[in-house]
This record gives structure tokens, sequence and C-alpha cells, in this order.
């Protein structure tokens, strides 16, 4: 099995911009989020299951699922949520698992915002988690998605606090500064990676 390094954040804490640093130096990203995405590409099963539930207005105008519409939604509701999560997870996790067996570079990355929370981590060799003050977490993703404050409480809420996952993290990246401050971050654990990868 490859030496699997699972990745997690909390919204806006920049995971995005740290895997795609590991990808530059050929290390394969397994990413949870693209994963979900593709799961609603039409036509799927998925989707239908979805219109079925909440009717057309999970749509977009092109027939596309409606993903802020979808989101506000299931945060509104705790039974929406569930019901969506039990339609999700298992076709994520196989899909996930199947990409993570296919990786062929020295070790692989499992990208997750709910990597801790879904208990993702067990399918880790270790876990590195991406960090910065929740305040600034706040406003990159306020920026970043267009979405009110009020909704980006709601899934921080939803996430763990920024204390449990730096209690549960093997490595953790400060991505409190300028960008270029991640690169001798990236490049240190890289090195540590290749180093208990090969000693796996």
């Amino acid at each position: 099995m490859t030496y699997v390094v699972g990745v997690t954040g909390g919204i806006g804490s920049g995971k995005t911009t740290v895997t795609d640093r590991f990808a530059e130096y050929g290390i394969v990203v397994v990413d949870a989020d693209v994963i979900a995405r593709g799961i609603f590409t039409p036509p799927s099963a998925a989707l239908t299951a979805v219109i079925e539930r909440f009717g057309e207005q999970a749509l977009t105008a092109d027939g596309l699922l409606n993903r802020p519409w979808l989101r506000q939604r299931v945060f509104s509701s705790p039974a929406d949520k569930a019901w969506l999560n039990q339609l999700t997870h298992p076709l994520v996790r196989t899909e996930l698992l199947r990409q993570l067996k296919q990786a062929d570079s020295a070790y692989v990355i499992l990208s997750a915002p709910l990597l801790f929370e879904n208990g993702l981590d067990q399918l880790c060799q270790r876990t590195l988690v991406v960090d910065l003050p929740e305040t600034e977490q706040l406003q990159r993703a306020s920026q970043r998605d267009q979405t009110s404050a009020a909704q980006i409480k709601a899934i921080m809420a939803a996430q763990w606090s920024r204390q449990q996952r730096l209690d549960k993290a093997d490595d953790v990246i400060d991505n409190s500064g300028p960008v270029n401050a991640l690169d001798a971050q990236i490049q240190a654990l890289h090195a540590r990676y290749l180093e208990l990868a090969s000693a796996h």
C-alpha cells in the first residue's frame, strides 16, 4: 500500500494552495472535494437522487447541481444534511480508495476538509493540518467564495475546531503569512515524507 499523507484544514485555510505545491513535486493528490463534485456530474445517480428530494430548484439553469443553494439548504436543515451525507459519503469513499490504490508517486496525498470528522485519517500513515487563525480563515473564505460571513461561520462550526485539528495532527503548516512563506515548509515536509515512505 502506498504511503498516504492526509491533508486537512478549515474552510479558507489554503489546503488547495498547499496540495498544489506538493503536486509540483510530482506527488499524486487525491482530493475528496474534487471527487464529491464529480459524483454530481450529470447524468449521475447522485444528481437524480438530489432532484427527487429537492426538486428542480436544486439545479442551475444549465442543469448542473446548484451548489450554493444546496449548501445553504443543508446548513439550515440537519435532516437534509444527514440525508446528503448518507448519499455522498459511501460514493466518495469508494472513489477515494480507488484513486489511492492507483497512485504511483513516492507517497500520495489525501486531501479532505473533513479528514478527521469522517474518519478518513484511518486511511493515512500521517496527517498534516494547514493552519491559520480563525479570523483570517473567515476573511479568506469570504473573499474566495463570495459567501456571507454567517454561512462561513456555520461551515466552520460544523468542522472540528482549530485546536482539535492541531491536537490530532502529526504535522502543521502555518499559512498565516505570505504565499512564498509556504515554500520552505513544504520543501522540508516533502523531504521528510519521501524518507518515511521509503522506510514504509
